[in-house]
C-alpha cells in the first residue's frame, strides 16, 4: 500500500513539473511581437493611408468620408483618445488608431485580418474599436445629434412640409433588426420572425435621413409596438421631448398635434400616425391619398437604414459580437452617418438622447393608448386624411 502512495506521489510531482515546464516555455519574454514592431514601417497605415489624401476620390472609398471630415474628426477625439508616450513604448497615434476602427466598420473584415493588415496585435485591434466606438458615441453626439428642443422640432416640421408636403410631421420612426451571432445563454430571445438572431436599432429621423433619437439593446423576437411600448421612447406619450404645441393644418382652422409617421406596426396615438388598415383604403380615395403621403414621409427612415448598411458594410453581415459590446458600436454608427451627411449646426455639449430619456421617470399607465386616447388619435388621423379634399386637393394630391 506504501508503495503505491509513493508512486502516486512521484507521478503527480512529474505531471506538475511538466505542466511549469510547459508554463515557462509559453510565457511571452516580449512586449511587442517582433513581426508587429514593424508596423511604422511595413504597416498598412505607414504604405497606404498615409498617402490616400492625395487622392480624394480613393480617400473616401476607403473611409466613406472626405479628408476635411476625418481631419475634423481626429481633432474631436484626439484629447479624449491620445496616449502618451514612455521610455518604453511609443503609442500608436491617434490618426491610425482611428483608421482601423474605420476600416473594420466599413469593410466588417474581421479583427485578426485587420491585425495582420495593420501589423498590430488581436487583443490591440479589438480594444481600438472598442475604445474609439465609444468615444464616438461620447463625444461626437452632442456635436451630430443633440438633444432636441422645441425650435429643432419646429425646424424638423417645416422640412417636412416643404420636402415632402407632410405638414405637422417631426419625425420618421422605425426599427431596424441588426444581424448578430446568438447570444450566450439566450435562448430564443434574440430570434426573430425573420429567421435569425438580431437586436433592435430603433430610430426617429429628420426630413434629411438624419436620426434624430436612437434606441438600441431591444430583443429581435419583440415586434416594434413592443419596444416602443418598453424603449424611452414612451416619453411621446407625455410630452417629455418639448414636442411644439398643436398647429392648424395648411388652410384650415383645426389644429392638430405634431406627429411622427410610422408603420402599421406602431400603435395609433396622438403623437404616432400610421396608416389606414387595407381593409378602410379600397372604395376610399381620400385614405389611399392619405396612406400615399404618410409612406411617401415614412420612407425616409427606411432610406436612412439604407444609407447606413450601405455605408457601414458590417450591417450586412453576422456581426460577431456580444449585445453588450455591440450596442455601443452601433451608436457610433448612428453619429457617424449624421457626422457624414454633414451639415449639422448645433455644437452644444449636451447629453446623450438616450440618456436624457432615461433620466424622466414615467408611469406606464400614461403610455395607455386603448380608450378615449385611441378615440382621439382615430379623429386626429381622420382631421389629417380630410385634407385629400376640398381647398387643399392640391397640397394632398398624388401629383
Amino acid at each position: 500500500m506504501v508503495d503505491i502512495d509513493l508512486a502516486m506521489i512521484l507521478l503527480i510531482s512529474e505531471v506538475e513539473e511538466q505542466e511549469n515546464e510547459d508554463r515557462k516555455k509559453r510565457k511571452r519574454n516580449y512586449s511587442v511581437h517582433n513581426l508587429w514592431k514593424k508596423r511604422r514601417i511595413c504597416g498598412e497605415f505607414a504604405t497606404f493611408c498615409i498617402d490616400l489624401y492625395r487622392y480624394p476620390s480613393f480617400f473616401y472609398d476607403y473611409y466613406k468620408m472626405d479628408y476635411d471630415q476625418f481631419t475634423n474628426l481626429v481633432n474631436i477625439l484626439r484629447p479624449h483618445i491620445e496616449k502618451q508616450e514612455t521610455n518604453l513604448t511609443i503609442p500608436i497615434s491617434v490618426e491610425e488608431r482611428i483608421s482601423v476602427c474605420l476600416r473594420f466598420l466599413t469593410t466588417a473584415i474581421s479583427f485578426k485580418a485587420l491585425a495582420h493588415t495593420f501589423r498590430m496585435g488581436y487583443a490591440t485591434v479589438w480594444m481600438i474599436v472598442h475604445e474609439i466606438c465609444a468615444a464616438i458615441w461620447k463625444y461626437l453626439r452632442p456635436i451630430v445629434m443633440p438633444k432636441p428642443t422645441t425650435e429643432s422640432w419646429v425646424k424638423i416640421e417645416d422640412d417636412f412640409r416643404r420636402l415632402w408636403n407632410y405638414p405637422n410631421c417631426i419625425g420618421a420612426i422605425d426599427g431596424k433588426h441588426v444581424n448578430i451571432r446568438a447570444p450566450w445563454n439566450s435562448g430564443s430571445l434574440y430570434y426573430n420572425y425573420k429567421k435569425f438572431f438580431s437586436t433592435v436599432l430603433l430610430a426617429i429621423t429628420d426630413a434629411k435621413y438624419k436620426f434624430i433619437v436612437v434606441d438600441i439593446g431591444a430583443f429581435g423576437r419583440n415586434n416594434d409596438s413592443g419596444i416602443l411600448s418598453s424603449s424611452t421612447f414612451g416619453l411621446l406619450q407625455n410630452n417629455m421631448l418639448g414636442i411644439p404645441p398643436n398647429k392648424c393644418l395648411p388652410g384650415t382652422r383645426v389644429p392638430v398635434p405634431h406627429v411622427f409617421v410610422g408603420d402599421e406596426a406602431f400603435p395609433l396615438c396622438e403623437h404616432i400616425m400610421r396608416p389606414y388598415p387595407g381593409s378602410q383604403v379600397l372604395n376610399d380615395s381620400e385614405k389611399k391619398i392619405f396612406n400615399y403621403r404618410l409612406s411617401r414621409a415614412r420612407r425616409l427612415v427606411e432610406s436612412s437604414f439604407g444609407i447606413l448598411q450601405q455605408k457601414f458594410e458590417v450591417f450586412q453581415k453576422r456581426i460577431r459580437m456580444q449585445p453588450k459590446f455591440l450596442d455601443t458600436m452601433i451608436l457610433a454608427f448612428t453619429c457617424l452617418h449624421n457626422y457624414t451627411l454633414g451639415d449639422f449646426e448645433s455644437e452644444d455639449v449636451a447629453l446623450s438622447n438616450n440618456n436624457i430619456l432615461q433620466n424622466y421617470s414615467f408611469d406606464s399607465q400614461d403610455m395607455d393608448i386603448t380608450g378615449n386616447q385611441n378615440v382621439d388619435a382615430m379623429n386626429i388621423r381622420e382631421n389629417f386624411g380630410r385634407h385629400a379634399r376640398g381647398r387643399t386637393r392640391a397640397f394632398w394630391s398624388l401629383a
